[in-house]
C-alpha cells in the first residue's frame, strides 16, 4: 500500500473514533508498518501481516486508549510485544513519557530499530520479566499509567500492572469481547494490589464486528509488598 493511500484511509478511520493525525504521523506510522513488514520476516511479530488488517487491528485499536492518557504523563506499557500500544500512542502523543516493557530481547531489539528510524525521544525500551520489574525500587509505583494489550486474563494483569501504578493513578487495560467473567473472577485480585475498577468501555472497531472493551483501573492504595510475586507465578496461580 503506498503512503497516499494509507494515509488517507489512516485518517478517515481514525477520525471514527475522534483521533485528529497530523500527516508527519502519518508517515511515521507507515514506516513502522513497513519496519514491521520486514522485521516480521526473520522473526516472529505479528500474525497480521495485511497492510490493511494491520491499519485497523494493530494501529487504530492502539488509538483507543489515547483519551484516557492525560498531558504529559509518565507511561509503561507493559508486554508491549511489537509496541502496541506504546508506539502507535507515542506518535501521536508526543507530549508523554514511555517505557516499553517486554521479555524478549529480539522484540526489544526491533523496538530500538524502530524508535531511532522514527527519531521518537522520550521513550526507552526495557528487557525484563514484567514481575522482576515490577519488583525494582526504580520502577515501583513510579508510573501515571500503566497499559496493556492482548497480554493476559485481568487477574494476572492486574498483578503486573498495578504495583507499577502510582496512587491516584491507572491501569488501562485493553481487552477483547467477552469480558465480564474476567472482570468477576479479578476483582479480590485488584482489590488485595489496592485497585478499584472505574470503568469499563465497550466499543466496536471502525467497521468491523470486533468487540473491544478498556477497563480502567483506579490505584488507590499502595500494593503490598510480597507482589508482584516471582517470575512466572501469577500466571500458574492467579489471586482468588
Amino acid at each position: 500500500m503506498d503512503f497516499e493511500t494509507w494515509n488517507k484511509t489512516l485518517m478517515e478511520k481514525a477520525k471514527q473514533i475522534q483521533i485528529t493525525i497530523e500527516e508527519q504521523q502519518a508517515k511515521q506510522i507507515y514506516d513502522y508498518m513497513q519496519l514491521l513488514i520486514a522485521w516480521n520476516e526473520k522473526i516472529n511479530l505479528t500474525a497480521i501481516t495485511d497492510p490493511n488488517e494491520m491499519l485497523i487491528k494493530h494501529f487504530i485499536d492502539s488509538f483507543t486508549v489515547e483519551p484516557y492518557i492525560t498531558p504529559n504523563a509518565y507511561l509503561v506499557d507493559v508486554g508491549t510485544g511489537a509496541g502496541f500500544p506504546g508506539i502507535p500512542l507515542k506518535i501521536i502523543r508526543p507530549d508523554i513519557t514511555i517505557v516499553l516493557v517486554d521479555s524478549l530481547q529480539k522484540r526489544i531489539l526491533f523496538l530500538e530499530e524502530v524508535i531511532k528510524e522514527l527519531k521518537l525521544t522520550n521513550i526507552i525500551t526495557k528487557h525484563a520479566r514484567i514481575e522482576e520489574f515490577g519488583k525494582d525500587k526504580n520502577n515501583r509505583e513510579k508510573f501515571d499509567f500503566a497499559t496493556s494489550r492482548a497480554v493476559a486474563n485481568l487477574a494476572v494483569l492486574s498483578e503486573y500492572m498495578l504495583p507499577l501504578v502510582k496512587i491516584s493513578g491507572k491501569a488501562v487495560c485493553m481487552k477483547g469481547n467477552h469480558v465480564e467473567t474476567e472482570i468477576e473472577t479479578a476483582q479480590k485480585a485488584i482489590q488485595i494490589l489496592g485497585g478499584k475498577i472505574e470503568k469499563v468501555d465497550t466499543f466496536l472497531l471502525p467497521e468491523t464486528d470486533m468487540e473491544r472493551n478498556i477497563v480502567v483501573i483506579n490505584k488507590q492504595q499502595k500494593t503490598p509488598n510480597q507482589y508482584p510475586r516471582k517470575a512466572g507465578t501469577p500466571s500458574k496461580q492467579p489471586i482468588h
